[in-house]
């Protein structure tokens, strides 16, 4: 029996990916920082839908975080046939003024600890006839984004991790995916401290993160390497693809300025 393993299961984006699986009929593991919030997501899943669900309380910006969640598997003789690195956050405001122990903590998390839990898991996914791996990558990962600077960055080389991996691993049975959303309907934008204002432009664009999360599991199960889902945040992530990178960086940073 093969389990879908997902990281920062316990809201936002996370939480509906594991939705989504378990109403398609997907056993779940759940892993984040908070307990009664994994253990109330593992009940409901399990009671909504009829799946196996578990959980493991890790704070995934911890070193050696995926080693820590494989053995946890091992002792648990649980297999996976997919894994969703999701578990990411950001923060807003000018370098010189963020706190540089959450910083650390932001780029262990986003991009050490989502390319380790791929290079421990794979051996276990290549057990199955087909198995997946989607990583949760962000629209500003194409451009870079003044006052956003490290998160972008980040986000940034998730999707480039994500593109070469899917590479390596074409003509196996792992199928690698990206999921690229822009602004969605989570506790995101609070816990990166957005301002009123950037959260109200956000607003006009936000997506569901049910919507997110049935977009990213159909184009993982179809084997996309890039999923992007909302139309007009293709049309954006596309244009800072072509256009000179000024153009859409000078946009972000009007956007994300901190003066007010």
């Amino acid at each position: 029996m093969a389990y879908s393993l997902i990281t920062g299961a316990s809201g936002g984006i996370g939480h509906a990916l594991a939705k989504e699986l378990a109403a398609r009929k997907h056993d779940i593991l759940l892993v984040a920082r908070s307990e009664e919030k994994l253990r109330q997501r593992a009940l409901e899943l399990g009671s909504t839908f009829g799946v196996k669900t578990d959980y493991l309380v890790m704070d995934l910006s911890m070193p050696d975080a995926a080693m820590k969640v494989k053995e946890w598997l091992d002792q648990k003789n649980y297999g996976i046939d997919i894994l969703i690195n999701n578990a990411g956050y950001g923060m807003w405001g000018k370098l010189q003024d963020l706190s540089r122990e959450e910083l650390n903590q932001m780029m262990q998390l986003n991009m050490l600890t989502m390319a380790d839990f791929c290079k421990v898991m794979i051996p276990a996914l290549q057990k199955n006839a087909k198995a997946y791996i989607l990583n949760v990558s962000s629209t500003s990962a194409y451009q870079a984004v003044p006052a956003m600077s490290t998160y972008a960055a980040t986000k940034a080389f998730v999707l480039l991790f994500t593109r070469g991996l899917h590479l390596e691993l074409k003509g196996t049975s792992v199928s690698v995916s990206c999921l690229s959303p822009g602004t969605t309907t989570t506790g995101f934008n609070d816990r990166a401290r957005l301002s009123d204002r950037i959260k109200a432009t956000a607003e006009k664009f936000t997506m569901d993160p049910e919507v997110v999360a049935r977009k990213a599991i159909d184009g993982m199960l179809t084997g996309k390497m890039e999923i992007i889902p909302g139309f007009t945040n293709w049309i954006s992530a596309k244009m800072a693809e072509i256009m000179p990178k000024s153009i859409p960086e000078k946009i972000a940073a009007g956007i994300y300025r901190t003066d007010k």
